[in-house]
């Protein structure tokens, strides 16, 4: 697989049919075109969302673990084809190999978990006040599961979504980025090869729509579409989370974070450069989990500030298919524009920047590349509490532990947290109703890298939905409430008399 066409044909993708398109699909690595990719019209995305309603009537009637075994088929169909889709994970979201088999991983991972989770669709037996009664609840299929995802995680977050929905008894339409398409469509192809050896899988039961905002808002205004999974931008959110529920909808949104590390005197500092350089420039800061702001004690700033400029320093930046490169292009020039204006900003607003400027242009003229940016900042000013999709990280002190608890908070966003000490009482405290506000927290450990078994999701502006593991599912399902009388008369709630 050493061109991008062996890999389009190693993963079942036909590459005459992804000619003569009218959306082009780039490579960030060297801004080469790989794909010209048909688009549909919102009629054909119409069409296809009432072919998934269709599947899910008939999907919803087979029992749960016999549902599990196609997700466990397509599992192991990821694994067959797992170097091939991470290396074209690389190539269009311009992750290091590492970094894109991994992300292929996480799919591995929920697709084991949701095997599983097909026997453990549980509810409750709940005591009846009224004798000769019993209540209990059950969970049934919503229908619909529509999912609009980013280009970021081009696969592993629709894969969250899709392995929950699909054992849970939906049908799922999904919208990949504009800037991703082709993994879409490769994962399409995969599962196609899952399905056709389960048997007797409806069709329509994962439907793909390529294109832009009309496709989104054919799908977001769908009275046939359950629930809507959108990944993206607080902006993003703020469109998507009115219109579904303007028709009550279901919405589950994952936007936009702004994580910071509190780095305490105790800590073991390096263990925490780790952590910091892993969260702040892997995938070039463009992880929702990235970690963006660093938030030190002033009696060990210098000491952190140094051993990170080190790391930085020895960061090498490159293609992502080279061996040894840790940090590879922004997506697009967009990505570097806002990058360059945020740092700007900074430095108006007080803060030495270090690092930031574009690399490699002699070598990738139609590429971005970025050296990552360290910015020391004197209070955290406006252009800190805006999430900013690079690689910078504003470093700020603090000498009261209950101060630096503050300043994490004191943005817009809450998804990912982590403190570095070892106190416990500082490690409590963080982890308590008057620690961290995010919708994950962690301790000696970074903000990303997070593990499927537990919900991913944050607050605020971050837009409260949860995925992946734990209790994430029921999102996924609708709840009856049962009672069941077995007795030979007619009791009601609350001992009322009723013309009697």
């Amino acid at each position: 697989m050493t061109t991008p066409q062996d890999i389009l044909r190693a993963l079942g993708l036909d590459e005459a049919a992804l000619q003569g398109g009218t959306l082009a699909a780039h490579s960030p690595i060297d801004g080469a075109r790989l794909a010209m990719v048909a688009e549909h019209s919102a009629a054909q995305a119409h069409a296809a969302i009432t072919r998934a309603r269709q599947a899910s009537l008939a999907w919803r009637l087979v029992p749960a673990p016999r549902r599990g075994e196609l997700v466990r088929l397509f599992g192991e169909t990821l694994r067959r084809h797992k170097q091939a889709l991470g290396r074209l994970v690389s190539l269009e979201a311009g992750k290091i190999l590492a970094e894109g088999e991994g992300e292929v991983q996480e799919m591995i991972d929920i697709c084991d978990f949701a095997v599983g989770l097909s026997r453990q669709l549980y509810g409750l037996t709940i005591a009846s006040e009224r004798p000769g009664h019993r209540m209990m609840e059950t969970w049934h299929p919503l229908g619909v599961v529509g999912v609009i995802s980013a280009f970021n995680f081009p696969v592993a977050v629709w894969s969250w979504n899709a392995a929950l929905a699909l054992v849970c008894g939906n049908a799922v339409v999904w919208k990949p980025s504009e800037k991703s398409p082709l993994t879409a469509l490769a994962c399409q192809a995969l599962f196609a090869q899952a399905a056709q050896q389960f048997g007797d899988t409806p069709a329509g039961l994962l439907e793909v729509l390529i294109g832009g905002r009309a496709i989104g808002e054919a799908l977001v205004d769908s009275h046939e579409v359950a629930l809507v999974s959108a990944t993206g931008s607080t902006r993003m959110g703020r469109q998507v989370g009115p219109r579904v529920a303007q028709r009550f909808g279901r919405v589950l949104l994952e936007l936009g974070g702004n994580n910071a590390i509190i780095v305490a005197p105790s800590a073991d500092l390096d263990m925490a450069a780790r952590a910091i350089v892993f969260g702040a420039i892997g995938t070039a800061g463009q992880r929702c989990t990235t970690t963006r702001r660093l938030i030190v004690h002033e009696r060990i700033a210098d000491d952190l500030i140094a051993r990170l400029r080190n790391a930085y320093a020895s960061a090498r930046i490159g293609n992502p298919l080279d061996a040894g490169t840790l940090v590879g292009p922004l997506i697009d020039q967009a990505a570097y524009d806002a990058m360059q204006q945020a740092l700007q900003a900074a430095r108006e607003q007080g803060g030495t920047v270090t690092g930031g400027e574009r690399v490699l242009q002699d070598i990738y003229p139609d590429a971005w590349y970025v050296r990552p940016a360290i910015v020391e900042m004197p209070d955290q000013t406006d252009v800190v509490r805006h999430e900013t999709f690079a690689p910078v990280l504003y470093v700020m002190r603090y000498t009261d532990f209950a101060q630096a608890i503050a300043m994490q908070n004191a943005v817009p966003q809450g998804l990912s947290s982590a403190v570095f000490t070892n106190d416990l009482r500082e490690a409590e405290t963080f982890l308590s109703a008057a620690g961290s506000d995010c919708g994950i927290a962690n301790v000696n450990i970074g903000t990303s890298g997070a593990e499927i078994g537990g919900a991913f999701g944050g607050e605020k502006e971050t837009g409260g939905g949860r995925e992946s593991g734990s209790d994430a599912w029921k999102n996924y399902m609708r709840r009856a409430t049962n009672t069941i009388n077995y007795s030979r008369e007619l009791p009601l709630a609350q001992g009322i008399k009723f013309g009697e």
